[in-house]
């Protein structure tokens, strides 16, 4: 309405309507990808219909997932409605350590160790130092990634307590080497979502290149605008969508040259066993490297994700690459070290955990180590609990 009022006006049209006064039940967006995906897969006749409404109803409301996903599909959950559920020993042990392990990365991290960070830096109206700028655009980084994935962990660990299985809507996604690899990470529940209701039926890939940069981008743009009414999400939505592109182009390069000299490539046997170790480590060097460079890309997107207008995301762009003079300190020292430890801790366990399920590495570990570790974090809660901070997705 914003906009069509701006447009018309722009022509010589007076018009002025009434503001419209409309509240949104919390996660609207959630339950509304939820029921879509019902109606859609039942249009199809991919899946079989839900039984009774009752089991309708609780597929839909389902209060571990409702607010803030993951968005669950039919067949991930109502064939569990079919006969009674109760958590075993091993579920309601998993349940309460992914329970403990959300409400830690939320409550702990996300709330009290860096959204006041990010809150300043985005709030400020002032130019600010480089090192203040990217601080506060690496807290918020970490702190929509602790929120959001530590909500979605809180959900699976809850129902895992009833006995019920939910998908993993996060899977280490600062590791990802490339976006298309940070996009099978990150909010997996609504990448899967966007990919099979909105870029597959646009026509995917089987229409030739020029439809498939297409649909990829109409794909990114309507899912920045999932996020909000706001033109700053869809830039994000755009950018991620132009790093797919550009992915995409030198993927397609590569599997053009491997083609080329595929006919007279030559095989090679390499005679010296200590090559191998040594090639394996550069080759883990390179990838963790290219993963450094996404999170440096993801992390220019977030600059339109979290500013309020465009206006306040140039000056912070500003602030982060020199291009401001006048700046001034913001952040204390204590502040900056803070966020240092903690993204470069997050970076590196992402890294370290990228194929790893925390669930299998648990069971690896000592029963006592894994003891102390929980009640750390289960302490760690308790003294946080000044925090107010309310969740993120909340408001999409």
């Amino acid at each position: 309405m914003e906009n069509f009022v701006t447009l018309v006006n722009s022509i010589g049209l007076d018009f002025h309507p009434a503001k419209p006064s409309i509240i949104l039940p919390a996660g609207i967006s959630f339950y509304t990808f939820t029921t879509l995906c019902y109606t859609i897969d039942m249009y199809k006749k991919k899946s079989e219909p839900v039984k009774s409404f009752l089991d309708f109803s609780l597929f839909v409301t389902f209060f571990p997932h409702l607010v803030a996903g993951p968005i669950v599909r039919p067949p991930q959950l109502v064939p569990q409605f079919e006969s009674p559920r109760t958590a075993n020993k091993v579920q309601m042990t998993d349940g309460l350590l992914l329970l403990s392990i959300g409400l830690f990365m939320k409550i702990v991290l996300a709330d009290s160790m860096l959204a006041a960070s990010a809150d300043a830096v985005f709030g400020t109206t002032n130019s600010l130092p480089a090192l203040d700028a990217w601080m506060g655009v690496l807290a918020f980084s970490g702190q929509i990634f602790f929120d959001f994935a530590g909500y979605s962990t809180c959900a699976v660990g809850a129902a895992l307590c009833l006995g019920f299985v939910l998908p993993q809507n996060f899977f280490y996604p600062y590791a990802a080497m490339g976006f298309s690899d940070f996009w099978r990470r990150w909010h997996i529940t609504l990448s899967a979502w966007l990919r099979d209701y909105l870029y597959i039926p646009l026509g995917g890939n089987r229409k030739g290149k020029l439809r498939t940069y297409l649909n990829l981008m109409i794909t990114m743009l309507l899912g920045g605008l999932w996020h909000g009414a706001n033109w700053t999400f869809v830039v994000w939505g755009g950018l991620h969508g132009f790093y797919l592109w550009v992915e995409k182009f030198f993927m397609d390069l590569r599997e053009k040259r491997s083609a080329i000299l595929a006919p007279v490539a030559i095989p090679v046997v390499i005679k010296k066993a200590s090559i191998i170790p040594e090639f394996a480590v550069n080759k883990k060097l390179t990838g963790f490297m290219y993963a450094l460079f996404t999170f440096f890309l993801v992390n220019v997107t977030w600059v339109f994700f979290r500013s309020a207008d465009f206006s306040q995301a140039w000056q912070l762009l500003g602030s982060m690459f020199g291009q401001v003079k006048g700046a001034t300190a913001l952040l204390t020292t204590l502040a900056v070290i803070k966020i240092t430890v903690i993204i470069s801790l997050m970076v590196i366990v992402h890294w370290l955990m990228r194929n790893r399920r925390v669930l299998d590495v648990v069971r690896k570990m000592h029963w006592g180590a894994l003891g102390v570790i929980w009640a750390v974090m289960i302490l760690l809660i308790i003294w946080s609990q000044e925090s107010s901070s309310s969740f993120i997705y909340f408001q999409f």
